[in-house]
């Protein structure tokens, strides 16, 4: 069973939700990704994030212009909106502020600004084709950087080797221009910190498909970086032909399986090694949501099984954020659920509706975190942090994990 008991027996000795100490800070990162919206429907608010247990917080998004500069992405949750104790006169509120007010009161903690993301990689092409966009790109990203407080900049281009979102731009000549790029960044920000005394951080965050990291020069990449953030999930999805898993450990078996339609987690961070990044540039990226699948078939109970239609889930069709999961369907009497020894995560299945969710849980983000220490590995990200459980369930169990002695 790989680290799974192991990993069981430290979590049962573990002081569970104690607060972090210098002393038994995590030699690991771990970094939570805080997304703008989540201050409206999801009323999760920067002082709600649980900071003695995250050593680091990338900000989703800023967003690039026309012009090819970094731009706020949402300016009222992220500069304007006034909370509990900001001064009327401040020159900065919203979000940024709540940032910089808990990293006064957590010294250990740093922030990065995230450019991009999924929805927002559509000029990133423009912005690197030229020594000159270049250049403005990352004066303007450096510049936002500094302004409102962050520690360093993380990339977020989905991506540079295309198979972003429809109206992304695409040249072939993206990759190449995607490491001038990263070079332009890195050279402003080691220039801004020989002028302030200080180091600023650059990260990516990157494929976990062969079609997504092979064709990119990593032995140029890693270099520039303090370290790479592999999304290591959605693995199996509403565009998959059959139901799987969301981020396996390992490819699972079973009745029904088809050659994986993703990758797993293994698969992807060996991949990496492969291709020279150094273990400790190298963070496991973890969701703190599912994915899920209905008219299942009940047949290797919902596993690997053909589906007809997405289920309503939290916010969208088809996908389930923990904090939901845990207290509406895990444990529930409609919900079963099951455990795969190969892929080392779980799965729900509901026989009477025909519905199937894959998801992770403190078990399986246990067994995770110990996959980290095991091979010196950089450490953990996860998207993200108002997906947790009331009780912060699954950042607990890689903060634990992370933190035990040996």
């Amino acid at each position: 069973m790989r680290f799974r008991l192991a990993v069981l027996i430290l979590l049962l000795f573990s002081a569970e939700g104690s607060p972090l100490t210098a002393q038994d800070a995590p030699s690991y990162r771990i970094v939570g990704y805080f997304t703008a919206w989540a201050i409206y429907g999801r009323q999760y608010f920067v002082s709600d994030i649980p900071a003695d247990k995250l050593t680091h917080i990338n900000y989703a998004f800023a967003n690039i212009s026309e012009e090819g500069e970094c731009l706020l992405g949402d300016e009222w949750a992220d500069t304007q909106i006034a909370f509990e104790g900001d001064a009327a006169d401040s020159p900065l509120l919203g979000s940024f502020n709540q940032l910089n007010r808990l990293k006064d009161a957590h010294p250990h903690l740093q922030t990065l600004i995230s450019v991009g993301g999924w929805s927002w990689s559509a000029r990133f092409s423009d912005a690197a084709l030229t020594e000159e966009s270049r250049r403005t790109f990352a004066a303007s990203c450096v510049d936002f950087m500094k302004r409102y407080g962050f520690d360093g900049i993380d990339i977020d281009w989905e991506y540079p080797t295309g198979g972003g979102n429809t109206g992304n731009v695409e040249r072939p000549a993206d990759r190449d221009n995607f490491v001038l790029l990263l070079a332009e960044l890195r050279a402003q920000l080691d220039a801004l910190g020989e002028q302030d005394g200080r180091a600023y951080l650059l990260t990516i965050a990157a494929s976990a498909s062969e079609r997504g990291y092979l064709p990119l020069d990593w032995s140029r990449i890693h270099p520039l970086l303090d370290w790479i953030n592999v999304m290591t999930y959605d693995m199996s999805g509403g565009w998959s032909s059959r139901t799987g898993f969301n981020a396996p450990l390992y490819h699972s078996t079973g009745e029904g399986r088809t050659p994986p339609e993703g990758s797993s987690t293994d698969a992807a961070l060996q991949g990496y090694l492969a291709q020279g990044v150094p273990p400790e540039k190298l963070v496991m990226g973890v969701p703190f949501y599912g994915r899920g699948w209905a008219g299942v078939p009940a047949a290797n109970d919902g596993l690997h099984q053909p589906f007809t239609r997405l289920p309503d889930g939290t916010w969208e069709p088809g996908a389930f954020e923990y904090g939901d999961l845990a207290a509406n369907y895990v444990g529930s009497a409609a919900y079963q659920r099951f455990w795969n020894e190969t892929a080392q995560v779980p799965w729900l299945y509901n026989a009477d509706e025909g519905i199937m969710i894959s998801y992770d849980d403190p078990e399986s983000l246990a067994i995770k975190a110990e996959y980290v220490r095991q091979n010196h590995l950089g450490g953990v990200m996860f998207w993200e942090l108002s997906h947790d459980s009331a009780d912060a369930a699954l950042l607990n169990a890689i903060y634990e994990t992370l933190s035990a002695p040996g």
